[in-house]
């Protein structure tokens, strides 16, 4: 079975702001599907597309199934079959062992700043750059998919 062992923390933006970072990559990203219990998620990047299955998750931990699709047929996927969308830029940022993903958000989530971290384990260690404030694993409001259907701007 697929697994994704992932950790989420908000950024600070202040210190995202004045940090050295590579370019970004866009995705837009579309839900078929969004239950408590399962999601069914397509993304589209400049040029690759994902089809994505991911169950509940257990602390940090979830089943994750994913494929890599035709871009075109994953803009065709979006167009007709999203239920729900968002947008971001993907920024990829390695600290020694590990790849920080750290999405900022356009759109109705504009002003969220969210990095994920995968591990090996819900145990392993890691380092926290000094751009990473609190930590929101588990909190289902930060869940993309919860991202579509009650965005960041509407949340009081």
């Amino acid at each position: 079975m697929g697994v994704e062992i992932e950790r989420k923390f908000l950024v600070d933006h202040d210190k995202w702001e004045n940090f050295e970072k590579p370019a970004g990559d866009f995705y837009r990203q579309g839900y078929l599907l969004t239950e408590p219990h399962k999601t069914i998620r397509v993304r589209q990047t400049s040029d690759k597309g994902f089809l994505t299955i991911k169950g509940i998750s257990v602390g940090a931990t979830r089943a994750e199934y994913e494929y890599e699709i035709p871009c075109v047929e994953a803009k065709e996927l979006l167009d007709q079959f999203a239920v729900s969308e968002l947008s971001k830029v993907r920024y990829k940022i390695p600290v020694e062992n590990h790849i920080w993903e750290v999405d900022v958000f356009s759109g109705q989530n504009e002003g969220l700043i969210v990095a994920e971290i995968e591990l090996g384990s819900e145990d392993e260690k890691f380092n926290i750059p000094d751009w990473i404030g609190q930590e929101v694993t588990g909190e289902d409001k930060y869940y993309n998919s919860n991202l579509t259907l009650l965005p960041f701007k509407n949340w009081k």
